[in-house]
């Protein structure tokens, strides 16, 4: 995740918030209501068809995009489901479904008349997809033959992958050694291509554990370790990185 988004290890930002209320204010249950929909109707999922208007890709690989590529000030600004509300918006106007211009004037008019009802359809073959995704899921579990490079014990390094929109791995793991945990069974894939970051087709997933004090030297507890499931793009024999940074 980018800078904003992923924040281990930082200090100096101020208090941390206690809310435990899942949703604050009532318009946020309706945001998540339109994100499981979206998510549901994807024209990737091998689910019925419905008569939705809505026709492309809607991943949280999507949502996390949308809020990850805010400016940082804008970032620490907004409240969650804010985030949430600028993505989705995003996308919309990014796909063709709505202009800016058509957001900003329906804005305005709810604006000007609060009370006023939102539009109300129906549709039970959208309802019942969005029943049977909530049911199903969309596991990233791919039926494909892997190599598996490490084994649980072995030392590796992680790459200091290139900044992008979005990606899959902590900030703070880069450049870092572990031991591998756990080797997971299968092959993993992610729920879009995060292109230069390198995570795309299936591959191994490994459970990497961490010494905090290699993490935060001089500033991490004792007696704990820190656990990180990687795709394994990351994961690298720790020569491997010693010979790239001589180059």
């Amino acid at each position: 995740m980018k800078l904003q988004h992923y924040l281990g290890g930082l200090e100096g930002l101020g208090p941390v918030s206690t809310e435990t209320r899942v949703f604050v204010e009532q318009w946020e249950t309706r945001i998540f209501g339109i994100h499981t929909a979206m998510m549901a109707l994807s024209s990737q999922l091998p689910l019925p068809a419905t008569p939705s208007a809505f026709t492309t890709i809607w991943t949280w690989a999507d949502l996390r995009k949308g809020a990850e590529s805010l400016n940082p000030f804008d970032y620490f600004k907004y409240r969650y489901y804010e985030k949430w509300l600028g993505g989705i918006s995003g996308y919309f106007i990014d796909q063709g479904y709505i202009t800016a211009d058509e957001l900003d004037a329906l804005t305005e008019e709810y604006y000007a008349a609060p009370e006023k009802s939102l539009p109300s359809y129906g549709e039970q073959a959208i309802d019942d997809r969005v029943v049977q995704y909530l049911v199903e899921g969309d596991s990233p579990k791919r039926d494909v033959a892997v190599t598996f490079d490490f084994s649980a014990g072995d030392q590796v390094s992680i790459l200091n992958v290139p900044s992008i929109e979005h990606t899959r791995l902590p900030g703070f793991l880069r450049e870092k050694t572990g031991t591998i945990e756990t080797v997971y069974a299968g092959a993993y894939t992610y729920l879009c291509d995060t292109g230069t970051d390198g995570i795309g087709a299936a591959m191994p997933v490994y459970c990497v554990r961490f010494d905090p004090a290699e993490l935060w030297p001089g500033n991490a507890e004792p007696n704990f370790s820190l656990y990180a499931d990687l795709y394994a793009h990351y994961v690298r024999q720790p020569e491997a990185l010693a010979t790239a940074k001589a180059a």
